[in-house]
Order: structure tokens, then sequence, then C-alpha cells
């Protein structure tokens, strides 16, 4: 089984992830990203489409990657990405579930004010122009089929002890109905 951990860059995907992953048996955390990694490492470059999600190779390495894995360790895998096109999101979700593999898809919501806050006083990544400019489309892909794909999982007054507890219990906290109104 595969718990995709989505949301926008400031939601804890991440530290979800790492916290969340002991306390599901036999689980391991897989950073799609790192696929990404891999890809911006071809030379010469590919070209510059401004995210490595846009390259075509990605979602499908994807895809191969958490499978042959699977295949190895079995278990559940953690994989902690955002993924805010509609299209790469159903690409890997259809790409998944041909080899048979359930995903439960959960997605970390915090209001705009707090996620620009977290990124802005983020003491390990820093501040970043890239993630401030996720915002934006994060709002209007909740707005739109986000939230609607996915379990969404409010992180506004927990800590992530407790949102990946609520994860691994199969209770996360629901978001208020209006989840971008905030913002």
């Amino acid at each position: 089984m595969i718990v995709w951990i989505n949301g926008t860059h400031g939601a804890g995907k991440t530290t979800t992830a790492r916290l969340l992953q002991p306390m599901l048996p036999d689980a391991h955390v897989l950073d799609p990203e790192k696929v990404g990694e891999v890809l911006m490492d071809v030379r010469p470059p590919l070209p510059d489409h401004g995210d490595f999600q846009h390259w075509d190779p990605w979602r499908p390495l994807v895809v191969e990657t958490a499978r042959r894995l699977l295949d190895q360790v079995g278990g559940t895998l953690v994989m902690p990405q955002t993924v805010l096109v509609e299209a790469y999101w159903r690409e890997i979700a259809d790409g998944f579930a041909r080899h048979g593999i359930p995903v439960r898809h959960v997605v970390l919501h915090a209001d705009q004010d707090t996620l620009r806050r977290r990124i802005e006083d983020d003491a390990v990544v820093g501040y970043s122009t890239f993630r401030m400019s996720r915002l934006a489309p994060y709002a209007e892909a909740a707005d739109g089929w986000l939230h609607e794909a996915a379990e969404v999982v409010s992180t506004v007054g927990r800590t992530p002890e407790q949102v990946a507890r609520g994860i691994a219990d199969g209770q996360p906290a629901a978001v208020p109905a209006s989840p971008t109104a905030a913002g």
C-alpha cells in the first residue's frame, strides 16, 4: 500500500512522513522528489520547465520506483510529495492502480496565512521564493479537484506528531468547509 502525503510547501509533508513511518507496520519512506533529482542530473540538462514534475518521465518513474520497492520490501510506502496538477495525479494514481497497488491519498492543509508564516520562519530550509510561488496554485487546486480527490487533514493548531498519529489511526482532523477562505 501507498500513503501519499500531498499538500503545498509548509504544510508539513516531510515531517509527517518521517513521524508516520514508525507508526505503520513494515513502512518505508520514499520521497518522489529524489526521482526528480535524478532527472535534474541528466547531462546535458532536460529543458527547464520550472518543475521536474513537468518532465514526462517523472510520473511513470515514480510509479515504477514505488512498485519495484514494494516488490522488494513489501508493507507500506509513505510518499510525501506535492502534486497540484490533476492530470499528473491521475497519471500516478492510475499507474498504481494498473499494478494493483492501493493508495491512500492524504492532503495536509493549512490556511494561506499559516503557510506563508511557516515558509518565512522555516529554520531548516529557510525562506524560498519557489515555495512561496506554490501557495496560489495550491489554493486553486484545493478549491478545485485536490480536496475532492483526497482525505484532507488540517495541520493548523496540531503538532506534527498529532497529525501523523491521526493519519496512522485513520482519524485525521478534517478541514473546515471552505479550505482556502482564510487565505
